[in-house]
């Protein structure tokens, strides 16, 4: 089972960020669901159960913070019954993004909204517990108020302002246009489309020196990184909106890979190293 090329790793300097002192990144880990990982790359193993993440992640700057992605809701349970029968799958629901911000005694004036790298129900739920703006691209919010893969998203922001950012025709990367959100290269939005149409990718820089790509579900597991592995042909056809973009963006993030912790949305050891929100209450 031949691997995707590989492509030349990135040699130039990263593109400039002044993170400011202050900022910093958080998981907050909302429950898992199982797969198989023959399901999740080319080459896993039927055998192999692969317990999906889903988790949000809190950038915090001192023009105000936001939540990358939503993880689980209260109501998950249900939102897994909207799905058909056949995406359903075992789920563990641990705390929710708001149960974690209110034991951590989080500030949650602190909070801009919630920024989706795409509107599937795994990445949603939680927008049921939360009352933020969400951030979605025109092309996003097109596919989230048509597609089938949209459902859930359409239920759980009903209450919500959307926030609709725009991107600039500036490269980042290797990727054709960007949305820089803080103005200072901390945290870095690129169009991304092909798992769905406005799907993104979002760089994030700390004043650490560390540097981040959540990569959303351009690839499920980092073994599809590692491995050059898209996804199997039928999950390709199910899954993906435009799997030749999917194919050409893992190839610029396979290539980032040395310089940068690629973070895909649902694999839980890609998180390690990135801190929790300590409990205070």
């Amino acid at each position: 089972m031949s691997p995707l090329p590989l492509p030349r790793a990135w040699a130039g300097p990263l593109p400039e960020a002044a993170p400011p002192s202050g900022m910093a990144v958080f998981q907050l880990p909302t429950g898992t669901y199982e797969t198989r990982a023959a399901f999740a790359f080319k080459g896993g193993s039927f055998r192999e159960k692969r317990h999906f993440a889903a988790t949000s992640v809190l950038v915090q700057h001192p023009k105000g913070d936001l939540l990358i992605d939503a993880g689980f809701g209260s109501r998950v349970a249900s939102h897994i019954q909207a799905l058909p029968r056949m995406e359903r799958a075992p789920h563990r629901l641990t705390r929710t993004v708001d149960e974690q911000l209110e034991a951590s005694g989080y500030d949650r004036s602190r909070l801009r909204g919630v920024l989706v790298t795409h509107a599937h129900w795994d990445h949603v739920s939680g927008l049921d517990d939360l009352r933020l703006p969400v951030w979605i691209n025109d092309d996003e919010l097109h596919y989230a108020a048509s597609g089938r893969g949209g459902r859930v998203f359409r239920e759980v922001s009903a209450r919500h302002t959307v926030h609709r950012y725009r991107f600039r025709s500036e490269p980042y990367l290797g990727f054709s246009s960007s949305f820089d959100v803080h103005g200072d290269g901390s945290v870095v939005v690129v169009a991304a489309g092909g798992h769905t149409n406005g799907s993104v990718i979002v760089f994030v820089a700390v004043p650490t020196g560390e540097r981040y790509a959540f990569i959303g579900d351009l690839t499920w597991q980092l073994d599809a990184i590692r491995r050059r592995a898209e996804r199997p042909l039928i999950m390709r056809m199910l899954a993906d909106t435009d799997p030749r973009l999917v194919r050409a963006d893992m190839l610029r993030v396979i290539a980032l890979a040395d310089v940068m912790q690629v973070v895909p949305s649902h694999d839980v050891s890609a998180y390690e190293g990135i801190p929790m929100l300590l409990t205070s209450r």
